[in-house]
């Protein structure tokens, strides 16, 4: 058991021993011409795909030489215009814009379903809420509230209105809006009506402000113009009037169906600006997609309420506004670079080292797939191992000759 032990002690010095002298050994590239065709079309393939890659994509796309700026500061200004006819009334700015003078998100009614002359007081629940229908009083708990229905039960099991059933009755706004509800219809004009959007976008690092709105030394000649001009991509990238059915037409949804159901729309504006030119170069692009979930019917769609109130006959009453629409995001991005030569080094030194792939893989295709990689292994890799230094035959030929003739004077004993 002792001398097992001893063993391994032994053999454990003796790997520290080989690890530790190793560890100081120094490894240098040696360079072997293979002359073998198919791996040398590997080797400039791939080499020709890093360097294609490095300038193409790297530099040329995404400009790794600049130093960039990602998070910029931004500004949002909406407003809507236009005025259609609804009925006998005109309808402006303040009858169908939320609100009307808006940051960056700005909604317009297209069509509305009204409950008038709501009043305080007792009626029944509407039938389609959770235990509201009942035949006598005792199926109605006095003082329950449903937080699914419209108020507060009286106890009480009353007929539904000018209907044979009944329901219970409820302290609330009456009459409910799903009984006395008016469905008007839809506001086909607005999808001529514009929506005035203003963005101005700031670059601390930089330095550079920049607004959607082409700058003017004549106010007065861009007040006329921004009255009259709608977006273009091509001929008017600096209007700042989008249209709603053009808004539509580039979310690819259909006006009409925007005006039964409602619906959010994210108007993106993204700013890509290269300060390596003149800040006038730094231009915004737009894009337009639909954001809210059309697969869930529950949740799809815009619309929410609000009300009108005023006195009737010394009462206070209410007309009750249920309002379908689009709803606008205004959603900004911005990204600006500028000439540095920090990551431009650092960019350039990983394009170099990234080259040295090539010939790792060039060597395992070698050394693995390629016949005679035996013979290919041992000429690539050899060991140098410094040996202890042999006196030269003519220095011991010296020194033995010098031995026989001479003698150390100082003890006498010879050499």
């Amino acid at each position: 058991m002792c001398e097992a032990f001893h063993k391994f002690i032994m053999g454990l010095r003796e790997f520290i021993k080989e690890y530790f002298l190793s560890f100081w050994d120094y490894e240098t590239p040696k360079v072997m011409v293979v002359k073998n065709r198919t791996l040398g079309v590997i080797y400039r393939g791939v080499q020709f795909l890093v360097i294609t890659y490095f300038i193409w994509y790297v530099f040329m796309s995404q400009k790794a030489y600049q130093e960039s700026e990602t998070r910029p500061e931004s500004s949002v200004y909406t407003l809507m215009k236009g005025t259609a006819v609804h009925g006998d009334n005109i309808l402006d700015t303040v009858e169908y814009a939320r609100p009307s003078e808006g940051g960056d998100v700005i909604s317009t009614i297209l069509r509305r379903e009204v409950t008038y002359d709501q009043r305080q007081g007792t009626c029944a629940e509407y039938f389609k809420v959770a235990r509201a229908n009942c035949t006598t009083d005792s199926d109605c708990v006095q003082g329950e509230v449903d937080f699914d229905g419209h108020g507060r039960r009286t106890g009480r099991c009353v007929p539904y209105y000018n209907h044979t059933f009944k329901t219970c009755e409820i302290q609330t706004w009456c009459p409910i809006e799903e009984y006395a509800v008016v469905r008007e219809p839809a506001l086909v004009e607005a999808i001529n009506f514009t929506v005035f959007i203003r963005n101005s976008i700031h670059f601390p690092k930089f330095k550079v402000l920049r607004g959607n709105i082409k700058d003017a030394s004549n106010k007065r000649d861009m007040q006329k113009y921004l009255n009259k001009c709608h977006y273009d991509e091509e001929k008017e990238p600096y209007c700042p009037n989008f249209r709603l059915g053009y808004i539509a037409h580039q979310a690819r949804e259909n006006f009409t169906e925007l005006c039964r159901t409602g619906g959010v729309i994210g108007v993106f504006i993204n700013w890509v600006c290269n300060l390596d030119l003149d800040p006038s170069h730094c231009k915004p692009t737009y894009s337009f997609r639909r954001l809210d979930l059309r697969k869930d019917q529950a949740s799809s769609g815009y619309y929410y309420r609000f009300a009108k109130y005023y006195s009737k006959d010394e009462v206070e009453t209410r007309t009750l506004i249920k309002a379908y629409g689009i709803r606008l995001d205004v959603i900004v991005h911005g990204n600006a670079g500028k000439f540095s030569p920090i990551p431009t080094i650092i960019s350039t030194v990983t394009a170099m080292t990234s080259v040295g792939i090539c010939t790792i893989i060039c060597d395992w295709i070698m050394l693995t797939f390629i016949d005679k990689n035996e013979v290919y292994s041992d000429r690539k890799f050899d060991e140098v191992i410094k040996e202890p230094t042999v006196p030269m035959p003519t220095e011991l030929s010296y020194i033995s000759s010098y031995g026989s003739n001479h003698s150390d004077l100082s003890d006498g004993v010879p050499l």
